[in-house]
């Protein structure tokens, strides 16, 4: 695990991040999971607007039939009853078929069909949940998702426009090796999946987006999206791809850490960032 690629930022680290095993805290990374912040985020930041509600039902901007009791609420909360992936998903590059073409079918056809319980009655994390969650806010609001993330997210946090992207430079990614060097292909994210997990962004950019959303507050109470933990709470979110796993977390005291890794697995990662966090000194 020594030499798993690694970089590690927080309130301890504020000066420079630490990284290892080849890591580059400059290079754009997957972030998977995480980008739901995001897309909760934005989900907030158009209530706030007056585009939308958060307990609009889905069928209010998705053309789908109605009866579903499903909201938006619930699609950030992880209570929609949906899968945690779509139908027809596979191992080997999961989300690759997934086009906004094939959500569309999904959809015209009924999320009822799909749910695998009431809406409102049990947490389920989902995948799926969220790629709704993108195309319903889209089409609130008229907008790419793309320009949703610089305009309501990147933009107030004082971000240029391709700090997140799910389309990086090939020359500024940070990929995992495989057999003899070679770099790992990472997963097709860009199609209907990217509201639950396309994003790239480097460390640097995700310790900003976690200070700003979490402890500076600069677009008011955090979304929905964060998974909160434990008293404080500890607000926090991670993310695992193919070959990239993130922790990003901070609590009211001011302490933060961001821990990202190529190869591991998620749980690993989650581990790391926690153990670093209690460690870790305020800001």
């Amino acid at each position: 695990m020594s030499n798993i690629p690694t970089c590690i930022i927080g309130s301890s680290h504020i000066t420079a991040p630490v990284a290892t095993g080849g890591h580059d805290p400059d290079k754009y990374a997957e972030v998977g999971s995480f980008t739901k912040v995001i897309t909760g985020t934005i989900l907030e930041q158009l209530a706030r607007e007056g585009v939308l509600t958060v307990d609009d039902p889905v069928e209010r901007w998705l053309d789908i039939p109605s009866g579903s009791g499903i909201t938006l609420r619930h699609l950030a909360e992880h209570t929609s009853g949906l899968p945690r992936v779509p139908p027809g998903t596979t191992n080997i590059n999961p989300y690759k078929r997934f086009s906004d073409d094939r959500l569309r079918v999904l959809l015209t056809a009924g999320l009822d069909r799909l749910t695998t319980a009431p809406a409102g009655e049990r947490e389920e994390y989902s995948n799926f949940g969220y790629a709704v969650l993108g195309a319903a806010l889209t089409a609130a609001s008229s907008q790419e998702y793309s320009d949703l993330v610089a305009t309501h997210v990147l933009s107030p946090l004082g971000l240029p426009p391709e700090a997140m992207t799910a389309h990086p430079p090939e020359h500024r990614r940070s990929l995992a090796s495989g057999w003899f060097g070679r770099s790992v292909k990472p997963w097709d994210m860009t199609g209907a999946i990217l509201p639950a997990g396309g994003l790239w962004a480097t460390p640097r950019t995700v310790a900003r987006v976690l200070t700003g959303l979490v402890l500076d507050r600069t677009l008011g109470e955090p979304s929905l999206s964060w998974q909160r933990t434990g008293p404080l709470p500890l607000m926090w979110h991670n993310g695992g791809t193919r070959r990239s796993t993130i922790f990003a977390g901070a609590v009211p005291d001011g302490r933060w850490i961001v821990v990202h890794r190529l190869h591991g697995s998620v749980e690993e990662t989650d581990r790391a960032g926690l153990g670093h966090l209690r460690a870790a000194t305020a800001g």
